[in-house]
């Protein structure tokens, strides 16, 4: 039986996919199959980090949803060489980038009852052991299956006001689903306000475990998504952070 993972933050920016690529990629380097569905499909990215050319490849996971095609066809090994050599295996169904398909989503939506029957195809015909859902910020129909369907549901947010108060939105909804498992990553956190601090502060306001606090990175910023944090620093402090939060997706 296959854990599937939500990924979800109030607002953009928080950034969630690049998070939601490294946990991915951090689980399956302890020899796991993971699988990556990008439904953020009026803003698609989480294929770059990964290096995936989109003018390269046919389906995407838009034409499974439109009827178009199965969901193994939308699908793409993105196994890492040193992911590879740990026997672990990521695949990826990414969002359209054309900009005619986003238009269309964004137009006539989609039906997400395709969505839910898609994830369990994925997992089942890949034989998964994780599935991570990268999510449209905000709260959406599309959003509210996700969520719903998630064995954890992981929150991003910065320590910013406004990402304060819509987090709380997000967070009373997701308990009223009953999702078995919620955890508060707090991302973009400067040094000078303390990761002790942040950590209190948040699990006091939301009393729900926090899973993470990473810090703000100029080597994240000057990677600008080219790359897998995780692999093209290994030993860096916001990786090691990425590390502990994976072990605690992998302990639920």
């Amino acid at each position: 039986m296959f854990k599937l993972v939500a990924v979800h933050s109030f607002r953009g920016g928080t950034g969630k996919s690049n998070i939601t690529a490294n946990l991915a990629t951090l689980v399956a380097m302890t020899g796991r199959r993971v699988g990556i569905v990008d439904t953020d499909l009026q803003s698609p990215g989480i294929h770059i980090p990964f290096g995936l050319d989109q003018s390269t490849i046919g389906h995407t996971l838009n034409s499974y949803l439109w009827g178009e095609c199965l969901i193994e066809e939308a699908v793409y090994d993105l196994t890492p060489e040193p992911v590879k050599q740990r026997h672990g295996a990521i695949c990826l169904a990414p969002g359209s980038f054309k900009t005619e398909e986003i238009t269309r989503i964004v137009s006539e939506g989609y039906d997400i009852t395709q969505l839910s029957d898609g994830l369990n195809s994925l997992a089942d015909r890949l034989n998964l052991d994780y599935v991570f859902i990268d999510t449209h910020p905000g709260v959406n129909s599309e959003t509210l299956l996700a969520m719903a369907l998630s064995d954890m549901l992981l929150m991003i947010l910065r320590p910013d006001g406004q990402d304060f108060e819509g987090t709380a939105v997000t967070v009373e909804i997701a308990q009223q689903l009953g999702i078995p498992r919620l955890m508060l990553v707090v991302n973009k956190v400067l040094s000078a306000l303390g990761t002790d601090n942040v950590r209190s502060l948040v699990e006091k306001t939301y009393s729900i475990p926090v899973a993470g606090v990473l810090p703000m990175s100029e080597d994240m910023m000057l990677l600008g998504s080219r790359e897998l944090f995780c692999l093209r620093y290994p030993k860096h402090p916001l990786t090691q952070e990425l590390v502990a939060i994976a072990r605690q997706v992998l302990a639920s």
